[in-house]
């Protein structure tokens, strides 16, 4: 196998992906920090409006990523009729995904009126999911038409538009936020409006960008539209709700760690969001890198290459290893000077510095099971992942962390150290089945 090749094909498609998963990072930094500015009610409010939104959005998106995969297959196969139906298919299930997400969004509301908290808040958080939820439609199109592109080898694209995106956020923010130019002051809810705006935005800028592209003019999904498939549909949703399910469930349980700590107090909460801030920016390597790997491999098995799939999923695995060890120095090496970024209160920084150095351990399985996941999308196997993260994180990882976290079984509680130790083995557990999983799925597909 040609090293050199296939690790530049890796990271082309690798590097874009990490710039666009930075850009989207990006507008939830600059929409914490204006509603921040704007008050400590904004902030709360988008940020407990964000308790359902962030839900919602990545089942949804999860659930729709089964595109990328097809798409790629296909495209290796050099079966363009098949890519005009997934992309067709896949926009009949944006769409009826859209419409339920926005309803259900506005219906997980009344949640907030059975939760104690001040009524200015209650009411920051409502406005802003509600007016959030109105760009879930576009942003189920945008997926689509998102992993169209990836699956043809485009990730440039996505990219694009995600920087765009974070530029316009901004100056709609501003006029939301603090109701410049005529418009009503609507606080955090301004930051719900401005994201319902940025996503219809990015949708048609993406749209533009595909039907302006030559090399997707090879595809004939604009013309003979055809009605829904069942057997189609039924293949894009045994792909994708695995997956939105499992990141439904990642999602959810370190929604319950910040709640379990806030039992403990505010500088575990406040070391806990620190470290976690910092690990979840480094993650946007790995993560992207098994991106690639979904798309390569699914591209190499669709032309038939089992051998050099098999490889391009070790060389990606190799490569996430290589930046878990690198960033595993960064972080032993600066954990104190990346604490101080975020805090100059002692007792959070110290917290948050005992925190970074368990991060450090547990960058290696993270980065394995990110790469291991990745490749396995490429082979359409979904379902085993899901049942790994069911068990690692609410089977292993939560009950870990909470027993010497909050009880004192094992003596005094941990705290936030204790959900982390938990953390450290629910990954273990998953980047070790994952990883025996993808060796025995591409063993099993090689011919003969």
């Amino acid at each position: 196998m040609d090293l050199m090749r296939e690790g530049k094909s890796l990271l082309l498609l690798a590097v874009p992906l990490i710039i666009s998963q930075l850009a989207q990072m990006g507008m939830n930094f600059t929409d914490t920090v204006m509603a921040g500015r704007h008050g400590e009610i904004s902030l709360a409010g988008v940020a407990i409006g964000s308790s359902l939104w962030v839900p919602c959005f990545l089942l949804m998106v999860g659930v729709l990523t089964a595109v990328t995969p097809m798409v790629a297959h296909a495209w290796g196969a050099k079966q363009l009729t098949d890519i005009k139906h997934t992309v067709q298919q896949g926009m009949w299930l944006a769409l009826v995904c859209g419409i339920i997400m926005l309803v259900l969004l506005q219906l997980l509301t009344a949640v907030f009126d059975m939760v104690s908290m001040a009524a200015e808040v209650r009411n920051q958080a409502v406005g802003y999911a509600y007016a959030v939820s109105f760009g879930l439609p576009a942003l189920a199109f945008f997926q689509v038409l998102r992993g169209f592109n990836e699956g043809m080898h485009l990730t440039r694209p996505f990219m694009y538009v995600s920087l765009l995106a974070v530029i316009i956020n901004v100056p709609l923010n501003y006029l939301f936020i603090y109701g410049k130019f005529g418009l009503p002051e609507l606080g955090g809810v301004g930051c719900g409006w401005a994201t319902a705006i940025v996503l219809w935005l990015e949708a048609v800028a993406l749209l533009w960008i595909t039907l302006q592209d030559p090399r997707l003019a090879v595809i004939p999904w604009r013309v003979n539209w055809c009605k829904p498939e069942r057997q189609r549909l039924m293949e894009l949703l045994r792909l994708g709700t695995p997956i939105g399910i499992a990141l439904l469930v990642e999602s959810s349980m370190f929604a319950l760690i910040a709640l379990f700590l806030a039992v403990v107090g505010s500088v575990a909460v406040a070391g806990h969001q620190v470290a976690m801030s910092f690990i979840s920016l480094l993650f946007m390597i790995p993560l992207s890198l098994g991106m690639a790997l979904t798309i390569r491999c699914g591209y190499l098995l669709g032309q038939g290459e089992s051998h050099r799939a098999r490889y391009v999923g070790f060389l990606g695995i190799g490569f996430t290893l290589v930046t878990a060890m690198v960033f595993s120095m960064v972080i032993l090496l600066g954990a104190d000077a990346i604490a101080g970024l975020y805090t100059r209160n002692h007792e959070v920084r110290d917290l948050a510095v005992s925190l970074l150095f368990l991060a450090a351990i547990f960058q290696f399985s993270d980065a394995l099971q990110v790469a291991a996941s990745g490749a396995l999308r490429g082979y359409r196997d979904t379902r085993f992942a899901f049942f790994v993260v069911v068990l690692a994180y609410w089977g292993l990882g939560l009950p870990l962390g909470y027993s010497p976290g909050i009880t004192t079984f094992w003596g005094a509680a941990y705290g936030a150290r204790g959900f982390w130790i938990g953390l450290i083995a629910g990954l273990g557990v998953a980047s070790l089945l994952l990883s025996a999983r993808f060796i025995h799925i591409s063993k099993c597909r090689l011919p003969g």
